[in-house]
């Protein structure tokens, strides 16, 4: 084959981003208004949902105390930014990260640049230092990005930080939320088209999605790559989204009710995923964190603004009946074992807290910080106000907000992470000027902001 043509197949990846950029301000408009063919029936819930939910917030400027929560959020990402690579630790002082985090490190530093705490200058070197390594990051087989990396060195590693020359795989969930940063700054910061280009033409989107739906990568115990289907109800759609915008055929992964049944839970039915552990080999919780960044970086379609409603709500209702104040999210935590999933909904039983092989947790049962955070920004009612009031000391001043609290003993969750701090940036940037793709956020708007 050619030189020419070798390349040509190379960048296919960064040519149908860059043709799919024609149609994106349609898309991203359009997603505000979406919904497939089968919309969920609201009226078989057994109660109404609170319709002041249904109304799109006024955006205002952040309170002091916004402000200070924005500021250390952002502190985590001074103290775990790697200049060497551009890249920022996952977790407070540990030296990975993945993509998925990377992300939000991205996002939160897109909110952070238009709520003034850093300046373009700042802004743009970390940008451009990051995207460098993006592009030229060693990948799994040499088609995707490793499910983790060695901030030091940009070195594939396994997820205890071993180096592996060949990687371990790759994930579509988090392949897919990295590509929102990527689209916002296309569209939003041009100067740094070439360079997304780049990352573009490094990766092989093509390779994760098979039959319109996401497949990630994994090492067989003989040593093949075996692709599987990823994503669950929530995950799956919130990151075929991405996907979507550069016209790529995810119509299945989108479409939230291919897999949809609904459970009832203090007589409001939320909507959990059919697939079965034991059948599929991966979790089926349902949690926070999908629906809460569908609002915050893509503005609600209709669906997901109705399925996000009910999973605020049944959280809402436990506190009403149990007086237990609830926003349950999948976090890491400060001890063993360190990462635990806290469900609305999973494995067949309302409040599940387990561990990722699907281990009991319950005594790991937290309020999430994130989720707060993210719930205030989209709803911001009395039940918020109760949970911000219940995080709002929750963090360490000098190295970012802690993970959350536990629910049993009332004591912090004192992990600290680049996933959480994003989230809260992101969230607090809701605030201000509502989603982070937003096409109706121009850039007058943001300086304005940033001149007060």
């Amino acid at each position: 084959m050619s030189t020419f043509k070798q390349n040509l197949v190379k960048a296919r990846s960064a040519l149908i981003f860059l043709i799919g950029l024609t149609l994106a301000f349609w898309l991203v408009y359009t997603l505000e208004t979406w919904s497939p063919e089968t919309v969920v029936v609201t009226e078989s819930s057994k109660i109404e949902i609170d319709e002041s939910l249904n109304t799109i917030r006024a955006h205002r400027l952040l309170t002091d105390d916004e402000t200070k929560m924005a500021h250390i959020a952002w502190r985590y990402f001074e103290n775990n930014y790697v200049p060497e690579t551009g890249m920022v630790n996952s977790v407070d002082k540990y030296p990975a990260s993945t993509m998925w985090d990377t992300s939000s490190y991205m996002l939160g530093m897109i909110a952070a640049r238009r709520l003034n705490l850093i300046d373009k200058a700042e802004f743009n070197s970390r940008v451009s230092a990051l995207l460098h390594t993006l592009a030229t990051m060693p990948l799994f087989d040499d088609i995707l990005p490793n499910k983790s990396y060695g901030t030091n060195n940009v070195a594939m590693v396994t997820y205890t930080n071993v180096e592996t020359e060949r990687g371990i795989g790759w994930s579509a969930i988090d392949v897919g939320r990295i590509m929102v940063p990527l689209n916002i700054l296309v569209w939003h910061y041009p100067e740094h088209t070439n360079a997304v280009g780049n990352v573009l033409a490094h990766w092989n989107l093509d390779a994760l999605v098979i039959n319109a739906e996401l497949y990630g990568a994994d090492i067989s115990e003989g040593g093949q790559t075996i692709l599987l289907q990823e994503g669950r109800l929530g995950y799956e759609e919130y990151a075929a989204k991405s996907f979507g915008l550069i016209s790529q055929d995810v119509s299945r992964a989108l479409d939230y009710e291919l897999h949809m049944e609904l459970v009832d839970i203090y007589d409001i039915e939320i909507a959990a995923d059919t697939r079965k552990p034991s059948e599929f080999g991966a979790l089926n919780y349902v949690v926070s964190e999908p629906y809460i960044l569908d609002g915050i970086e893509y503005g609600f379609d209709r669906t997901s603004r109705e399925l996000a409603q009910r999973v605020f709500e049944v959280q809402r209702a436990r506190y009403e009946e149990t007086g237990i104040l609830t926003a349950v999210s999948e976090d890491n935590i400060d001890e063993a074992p360190y990462f635990v999933y806290n469900t609305v909904f999973a494995d067949g039983k309302a409040w599940n807290a387990v561990t990722e092989s699907g281990e009991d947790a319950s005594e790991f049962r937290s309020v999430s910080t994130k989720a707060v955070i993210g719930f205030h920004a989209l709803y911001e009612n009395e039940y918020t106000d109760k949970l911000v009031a219940h995080v709002a000391q929750n963090y360490d001043e000098d190295r970012g907000w802690y993970s959350g609290i536990y629910e049993s003993s009332g004591k912090p969750n004192k992990a600290i992470t680049a996933n959480t701090n994003g989230i809260v940036l992101e969230a607090l940037h809701y605030i201000v000027y509502g989603p982070m793709m937003s096409v109706r956020a121009p850039a007058a708007q943001v300086a304005e902001i940033q001149e007060q």
